[in-house]
């Protein structure tokens, strides 16, 4: 790989940003397509469709084998609340290779007793997010679990500001219409505050924590392909 390829491959690594390293194989030339470019690039289909699966690989095109490199910044999941569905959730996007951070100033409940090897900030949103926490980006998803306006709100507005892949909110329909409404006054426009998914996770019929906790999941995972897609249209 040329030193410039690389350095490249490397800035845009460093910037949480995807990218797809394409190499012919007989000849060994290599070009690296930015997710911005996908879109304009002769391969978009092709490159679209392992950047969704988020998988490298081989592929032919014009009767020329290439590997396709591919590079998707780790997703991160950041829960507000240390609750039972937090404490479900956490495992469950470990084995998704999801690195996860829950955030709960309420000491009482963010305690590692709960939460065995998880990292855990117990600080309001709005100081862990400015602080502990790396700052949010568009590979992150947050999942709001408290039900408690002075702590999901200001994590719900961070992420709608930082245009996560995924935002997701606890809470019925009536507390929901509540939060529309507080997030409109904060200055938001109908188009942010729809973006997110509320009531939070698929519809499984969900009852119990865990089960809430794997329709959570299943959202994020639906989302994060789709976007992956609608990413380089």
């Amino acid at each position: 790989m040329l030193a410039e390829t690389l350095a490249l491959l490397n800035a845009e690594r460093a910037a949480r940003r995807a990218a797809i390293l394409v190499t012919d194989i007989a000849e060994g030339h290599q070009r690296l397509v930015r997710e911005a470019e996908i879109a304009a690039d002769p391969l978009a289909d092709t490159l679209r469709a392992h950047l969704a699966a988020g998988r490298s690989g081989l592929a032919v095109a014009d009767g020329r084998e290439l590997f396709l490199t591919v590079q998707v910044p780790p997703v991160r999941l950041v829960v507000i609340g240390a609750v039972h569905i937090s404490q479900a959730l956490a495992p469950m996007a470990a084995c998704l290779d999801l690195a996860v951070t829950v955030i709960d100033p309420r000491q009482a409940f963010a305690t590692p007793e709960r939460f065995p090897g998880v990292p855990l900030v117990a600080e309001w949103p709005e100081a862990a997010l400015a602080g502990p926490v790396p700052p949010l980006d568009r590979y992150c998803a947050v999942a709001a679990l408290t039900h408690d306006p002075k702590i999901d709100d200001p994590a719900l507005s961070a992420a709608l500001r930082a245009g996560c892949v995924y935002v997701g909110a606890l809470g019925s329909r009536k507390t929901h219409a509540a939060r529309v409404e507080r997030l409109a006054a904060a200055g938001f426009t109908p188009d942010e505050i729809a973006r997110i998914q509320a009531p939070i996770g698929l519809d499984l019929g969900a009852v119990s924590p865990a089960e809430i906790a794997l329709s959570i999941l299943a959202q994020i995972v639906a989302t994060l392909r789709r976007d992956r897609i609608k990413a380089a249209p």
